[in-house]
């Protein structure tokens, strides 16, 4: 089962294969279902065409997958010309949103860099 590109697992339940799509959550995906009136326990290869194509046209009535992420890409870069806070932030790459950095941030900072323990040996003469 293909959705706006992506494939969908046929060894997961639709409640999870659907959040494979980029902007399809798993609270989405359990709406959607809810509301075609499919069992989300379901995996892909036991629903019919229909099912399938229904499914498929719910999901595509979002903004999904490119148009997201041109979406989301944008606001940044609006931030960035506006010269925000939140611009700045998100040009050096750190938290955007009050978190501290002095500690933790490491998903934005990346992984730590350490420069070794600041001690020096002292030479014997």
């Amino acid at each position: 089962m293909r959705i706006a590109g992506i494939t969908i697992p046929d060894n997961k339940h639709l409640e999870y294969g659907l959040t494979a799509v980029h902007g399809i959550g798993r609270q989405r995906a359990l709406d959607i279902l809810a509301e075609l009136k499919i069992e989300e326990y379901t995996k892909p290869t036991d629903i019919s065409t229909d099912q399938e194509n229904s499914i498929r046209e719910k999901v595509e009535s979002f903004t999904i997958e490119g148009e997201l992420k041109r979406t989301v890409a944008s606001n940044v870069k609006r931030l960035k010309d506006i010269n925000s806070y939140r611009g700045s932030r998100h040009a050096k790459r750190l938290p955007c949103r009050g978190q501290r950095t002095k500690t933790n941030a490491r998903t934005l900072k990346g992984a730590k860099k350490t420069m070794g323990s600041g001690k020096r040996k002292l030479e014997k003469t």
